[in-house]
């Protein structure tokens, strides 16, 4: 079960605190800087298998990269602004990224969005990253919501959220398109602050 079991759940509004540094075992989520262009480019950013089942297309060049570097770079003094490198600490660069793509302040909500590099696919990191960001959350930021997607012909993508605590809700059918072209269904997957935190004594209790 996630690590903050036993705290007392949050129920007022989020308490924005933007993308601070985080840091798991064997990662440092931090910002990104225009230096990490070079990185992201080489370790993801160019590669068809990474964004297969994305909607953005590789980038063909390093400065198409440079450039959506800038643009994270510009919005971090927005403290409602998440986007954060994945550092994998044994080589000192990223691997990765992993943001709120989209959040809700009336439903206290966050969906997450998540990249790694092909070499670095099915050693858990991925799910090591999603895992201390739905503790940061629930516990520093107090969402009451954390959602994640994939399109249903990437299982692995799946793996990952369930392996971070996120519960399967349901696939909606062609709700979407990615760079398989066409439509595509869309699997939804969420972890409510009542999962991560555990149900209270005094919650309503079903007959």
């Amino acid at each position: 079960m996630p690590k903050g079991r036993g705290i007392s759940r949050i129920t007022t509004m989020m308490t924005h605190k933007g993308t601070i540094k985080i840091e798991t075992e064997r990662l440092i989520l931090r910002r990104f800087t225009i230096d990490d262009a070079e990185a992201m480019f080489r370790n993801w950013a160019n590669d068809s298998e990474v964004t297969k089942f994305l909607t953005w297309q590789p980038h063909e060049t390093i400065d198409v990269t440079r450039e959506v570097v800038a643009d994270w770079v510009s919005l971090y003094e927005n403290p409602g602004h998440y986007s954060w490198a994945i550092e994998l600490k044994s080589i000192g660069e990223p691997i990765g990224s992993i943001a709120a793509v989209r959040k809700d302040d009336d439903i206290q909500m966050v969906h997450i969005g998540y990249c790694i590099g092909r070499k670095w696919w099915r050693k858990g990191y991925a799910s090591e990253a999603l895992s201390e960001l739905a503790r940061f959350f629930f516990e520093e930021v107090g969402v009451n919501r954390i959602e994640s997607r994939h399109d249903p012909r990437n299982p692995n993508s799946g793996k990952v959220m369930m392996k971070a605590g996120l519960q399967y809700e349901g696939t909606h059918r062609q709700s979407d398109s990615n760079n398989q072209g066409g439509f595509c269904d869309v699997s939804y997957y969420a972890i409510l602050a009542e999962d991560y935190f555990g149900k209270t004594d005094d919650a309503p209790k079903v007959e």
